[in-house]
């Protein structure tokens, strides 16, 4: 039996990429097989990277990654709301496509497998992460359950009391972003049944503030598939995971209370910042020289000194900030103005 890590990167999160294989091989997963799922066809400097990594392989399969696409699209394309709020402010028709791909990861060559979003860096062991999917189909080890469940489900939908026990329904919620199961706990046959209520009306439940994340919770809780989350079994054991916390630094490993964190995510951050940080600008991100420390592990002489930028430079950027939004709201009032 085989077990794997499936990380879903471009060339967009290059930098996030090659800190977060760096953390994996000097903090306790050195040995276990890595496969990059592209989230789309940038991939010059993935593919480079990969070259010179023995156990990086990219996912090539194009016939999953066609099929959750085309699921994904079936999916929100029957989300009324979506697609009228999306068309009024000019979005496609599905937002961020390629974060459905990780879906891809069920079809792929791994026995059980952990995944991550390309902006995580690994802390600790694994194993136990592993072992727990000899008893569960899917495993999570997050507090998203404590959020607001709007972010996941649309608590004003009419159906959704009719399709989740709302109460239950909480306890099942985690992070998409991180996630550990087996291959095709996710397949052909159970996707067909799920699909076909989702695009039968039940994909209204689904929140907006989202996408795959949404539907990855509605796929997991809709077909029962047996779920742990150490967060919300253990929440006394367990240390947080999210950089806005507050976690001790040392030997450039992250401690909660004592507890080493097994993984740190900067979900939210845009990689634009650890872009322009990596390009030698004084850019506040949070565990920032962790980050550094990680992403130049291989590298230290190609570490950059930090410059701030200079007000001109400071001023564009928001000026240019401020134009978007403008023209965006300009665009939202005509779209209006057309369809009544």
């Amino acid at each position: 039996m085989t077990n794997g890590i499936y990380i879903l990167a471009n060339d967009v999160v290059f930098d996030h990429l090659v800190a977060l294989l760096n953390s994996l091989e000097v903090n306790g997963a050195k040995d276990i097989p890595v496969c990059i799922i592209p989230y789309d066809d940038r991939l010059g400097k993935v593919r480079v990277e990969i070259a010179i990594r023995p156990n990086v392989t990219l996912f090539d399969n194009t016939d999953s990654i066609d099929f959750w696409e085309d699921f994904a699209i079936q999916v929100w394309i029957s989300h009324t709301k979506a697609q009228k709020i999306w068309q009024a402010k000019g979005w496609e028709s599905v937002r961020c496509l390629g974060m459905h791909r990780k879906f891809c990861c069920f079809d792929g060559p791994f026995d059980k497998f952990i995944y991550f979003d390309a902006d995580t860096l690994l802390m600790g062991s694994l194993d136990y992460i592993y072992q727990k999917l000899d008893d569960f189909d899917l495993v999570a080890n997050d507090f998203q359950y404590k959020s607001d469940p709007n972010y996941v489900f649309d608590l004003s939908s009419d159906k959704l009391p009719h399709i989740f026990n709302i109460d239950q329904l909480q306890s099942r919620i985690f992070c998409a972003g991180w996630f550990a199961s087996k291959q095709s706990i996710l397949n052909r046959n159970n996707s067909a049944k799920l699909s076909e209520k989702l695009t039968s009306g039940e994909s209204e439940i689904l929140s907006l503030r989202g996408t795959d994340q949404p539907l990855f919770n509605y796929l997991v809780a809709r077909s029962n598939i047996s779920f742990y989350n150490f967060a919300y079994a253990q929440p006394e054991q367990v240390t947080g995971n999210h950089w806005s916390s507050q976690f001790d630094v040392i030997d450039y490993v992250l401690y909660d209370k004592g507890r080493r964190l097994t993984y740190l995510h900067y979900m939210s951050i845009s990689s634009v910042k650890f872009t322009q940080l990596c390009a030698g600008e004084d850019v506040d991100v949070p565990y920032r020289d962790l980050f550094l420390h990680y992403r130049y592990l291989k590298s230290p002489e190609m570490r950059p000194k930090l410059v701030i930028p200079n007000l001109l430079v400071r001023v564009g950027r928001n000026l240019n900030v401020w134009v978007i939004q403008k023209v965006d709201n300009v665009k939202f009032k005509l779209r209006n103005l057309i369809n009544r």
